[in-house]
C-alpha cells in the first residue's frame, strides 16, 4: 500500500471466510487500513467487498487468519469486540438495516449508551454527531419519516457518535441524488479533516478516482492495493475486477496526447474540473498567442 510511513490501524492477515454451506468468499487475504488515508474498495458483485468490511468491523469472524488493531489481535468476546467497535464503525448500505429507534437522537445515542458512558457524555456525543452530519434539526424526528438521504446521514451519525478512528462505509452514495452525494462527500471530508480515517466500498470508479488516496481492487487473484490514480489506470486490474476505466483517466490520457497537459497528477477528475481547465487553457497568454 502507498504511504508506507503511515501507521497501520487495522490489519487482516491470512484471512479466509466462507458462509455456511457456501463457497469460499475470501481466501488467504492480507489487508491494511492505514491512518489518515482515504481508502476505496472496489470489485464486481460477489467479489467479497461487503464480507471484507464486516470482517474488518467484527461483524464476521475469519475462518482462518487474524484481525489486529494497532498490532494487537482482536478477541471475539464482549471486551474484545467493544474495543474493536470503538476503533472501527461500519455503516451498511441500506440505512433501514441500521436505524431502529423511535427518533433520530435515540438511534444515535444507542452506541454510546451501550458503552456505559454518563448521560452528559452521551448527550454531548449525540449533539456532536448530529451537528457533524447537518441533521441537528432532525433530532426528534421519527426515523420512519426521514427521506432516504436523511436516513443515510442518521446512520452515519450513529456510527461517528462512537468516535471511531476508522469509519467504514458500504456503498454510501448509492441511492442518493447528485446533490445528496456532494453533501455526503463534503461531510466525509470534514470527518477526515477531524482525524477520522475513512474506508468506502463502491462501484463508482469516477467517485473513487476523485475521492480516494488509495484504491484496493478485489480480483479473482486477490486484493491489489496502491495509490488510487495508479490503480485506477491499470486496465488489466480493472478488467479482472469487472470495472471500467474511470472517466478522469481517459480525459487525462487525451489531454496528455494533445499536449494540453504535462503532468497526469494535475489532470481534471470531474466534468466540472475539465471545463474549468479548458477555460483556463483557452484564456492563457501562451494559448492565445499560439
Amino acid at each position: 500500500m502507498s504511504e508506507p510511513g503511515k501507521p497501520v490501524l487495522v490489519s487482516l492477515r491470512g484471512a479466509s471466510f466462507a458462509y455456511e454451506d457456501g463457497p469460499t468468499v475470501l481466501e488467504d487475504l492480507d489487508f491494511d487500513i492505514r491512518e489518515g488515508r482515504a481508502l476505496v474498495l472496489l470489485g464486481r458483485n460477489g467479489s467479497g467487498k461487503t464480507t471484507l468490511l464486516r470482517l474488518l468491523s467484527g461483524g464476521l469472524r475469519p475462518r482462518t487468519g487474524r484481525l489486529t488493531v494497532e498490532g494487537r489481535p482482536v478477541t471475539y468476546d464482549r471486551k474484545g469486540l467493544t474495543r474493536l467497535r470503538t476503533t472501527v464503525q461500519l455503516v451498511v448500505q441500506d440505512p433501514d438495516d441500521q436505524l431502529f429507534a423511535a427518533s433520530v437522537a435515540q438511534d444515535v445515542s444507542f452506541g454510546p449508551l451501550n458503552l456505559g458512558l454518563p448521560k452528559t457524555e452521551v448527550r454531548a456525543r449525540v449533539d456532536e454527531a448530529l451537528d457533524a452530519l447537518g441533521i441537528t434539526r432532525l433530532a426528534d424526528r421519527p426515523t420512519h419519516l426521514l427521506s432516504y438521504g436523511q436516513r443515510k446521514r442518521g446512520a452515519i451519525a450513529g456510527a461517528i457518535a462512537m468516535r471511531p478512528r476508522v469509519l467504514v462505509l458500504d456503498e454510501p452514495t448509492a441511492g442518493l441524488d447528485p446533490d445528496g452525494q456532494e453533501r455526503l462527500l463534503a461531510t466525509l471530508d470534514e470527518l477526515r479533516a477531524g482525524g477520522t480515517t475513512v474506508v468506502m466500498a463502491t462501484h463508482d470508479v469516477d467517485l473513487a478516482l476523485r475521492w480516494a488516496d488509495d484504491a484496493a481492487l478485489l480480483t479473482p487473484e486477490g486484493v491489489r492495493t496502491g495509490p488510487a490514480a495508479v490503480m485506477l489506470a491499470r486496465t488489466d486490474l480493472l478488467r479482472q475486477a469487472g470495472l471500467r476505466l474511470p472517466w478522469g483517466v481517459a480525459a487525462a490520457e487525451l489531454l496528455l496526447a494533445q499536449g494540453l497537459l504535462t503532468d497526469a497528477a494535475a489532470a481534471p477528475r470531474t466534468p466540472e474540473e475539465l471545463s474549468a481547465f479548458l477555460r483556463a487553457d483557452a484564456a492563457s497568454p501562451v494559448r492565445a498567442d499560439g
